[in-house]
């Protein structure tokens, strides 16, 4: 039975990289391949782009509202055989997307592979990764570091060069001069803590 994956990491881990070359494998076989991204992720576009400037145009750019089963199955009707499909940034997919992957997987049989964020910069969880956790067959972890060299597990955000824990759950790397960084669990915390200070002297 093909299965339903989620490999997610923190930012930088590679999870669009690793998108691409699993991609790239199954298209250097003859094997035809549905890249997915929600719309939500504007950056790139319709492209999924890396961070090692590698990018790949996508098949789909899925909508809130989009039936992701039928998608799929409409497409194989169309175009033939789909060998698998990938999931860039699937932490911005809904509860109802998920499920509708799942059911690619079991009754389509056809295997789907997410890519994306487990948490947000406020250590809460995405709809989309919190369903993923649940009815993933397989979860795997996709490594990364803290520039101090322990692991990272948090994503930071920061506003210019100000690490920043308040704010909308989504706001997109390279617009409004955010950015993000990887952080180990102490790291994150320290940071945490100086703009927690910061924002009570403000108030004084």
């Amino acid at each position: 039975m093909a299965k339903l994956y989620f490999r997610y990491g923190a930012m930088n881990c590679g999870k669009t990289t690793a998108l691409i070359q699993v991609d790239y494998n199954y298209r250097e076989r003859g094997m035809n391949t549905v890249i997915i991204k929600p719309d939500t992720d504007t950056k790139g576009s319709d492209r999924v782009v890396s961070r090692l400037d590698i990018e790949r145009g996508v098949d789909i750019v899925a909508g809130e509202t989009d039936d992701l089963y039928v998608m799929i199955e409409d497409r194989q009707k169309e175009k033939g055989a789909v060998h698998c499909v990938l999931i860039d940034e699937a932490q911005f997919l809904k509860h109802a997307q998920v499920d509708q992957l799942f059911k690619v997987a079991v009754i389509l049989e056809v295997p789907v592979i997410c890519y994306g964020l487990r948490t947000d910069f406020r250590l809460n969880g995405f709809e989309g990764s919190e369903r993923l956790l649940l009815l993933a067959h397989s979860i795997e972890e996709l490594k990364t570091i803290c520039k101090c060299g322990q692991k990272a597990v948090a994503n930071g955000r920061k506003i210019g060069n100000r690490f920043v824990f308040e704010g909308e759950q989504v706001a997109i790397e390279g617009k409004d001069s955010v950015k993000y960084e990887s952080l180990c669990a102490k790291c994150y915390f320290k940071y945490k803590n100086e703009d927690d200070k910061r924002r009570r002297t403000a108030l004084k």
